[in-house]
Formats: C-alpha cells, structure tokens, sequence
C-alpha cells in the first residue's frame, strides 16, 4: 500500500523525462537502434552514418546504389521505422 509521500518509479522516471525534455532525445536513439532491424544487415554494412533532427532522419551510405533503392522505399520504410520504434519521423534523407 503506498503512503502520502510514496510514488511509483516509472511515474517519476516518466515525470523527469517530460520535465527535462529527453522524451524525443530517446524516441530519436530508439529510432537508431531500430535502423539495422528493420533494413537488416546488408544495408546495415553500408550505412556509415545515422542521426536525426528536427524529425527528420538522416542516413550517409557508403554505396550510390543502395542510396538509390532506398530512396524508392523511403515511404515503407518511414512507416516501418516509426511503428517499430514509437517514433514521429517525418522524413528520411539519404546522402
């Protein structure tokens, strides 16, 4: 039974992220770690650089035609990344 002063973890833990605004700093890490998941590991090996800002994912590959097949997929895989994360990406740019 909790008392006046007690408080459940995750509450707080949720209360801290909210108030010191890491909510979207860890959607933007989930949505990273996701990236080999949901590419898998061959697009994976060719991808040299991943980052996010302003909801906007940008991914650096080390090969022209990869960038290109992705670019075609880039509508898959922005629904693929968001549901398999919890995230709000609205756009991927290859470079």
């Amino acid at each position: 039974m909790l008392r006046q002063n007690d408080y459940i973890l995750k509450d707080v833990i949720n209360k801290l992220l909210k108030e010191y605004k890491l909510t979207d700093k860890l959607k933007e890490i989930k949505i990273i770690e996701t990236w080999p998941k949901v590419v898998g590991k061959i697009i994976a090996k060719h991808t040299t650089g991943i980052y996010v800002r302003n909801k906007k994912l940008y991914i650096t590959l080390d090969n022209a035609a990869v960038r290109e097949e992705l670019h075609y997929a880039k509508s898959k895989l922005l629904k693929s990344l968001n549901k398999a994360a919890g995230g709000d990406i609205e756009d991927i740019f290859f470079r």
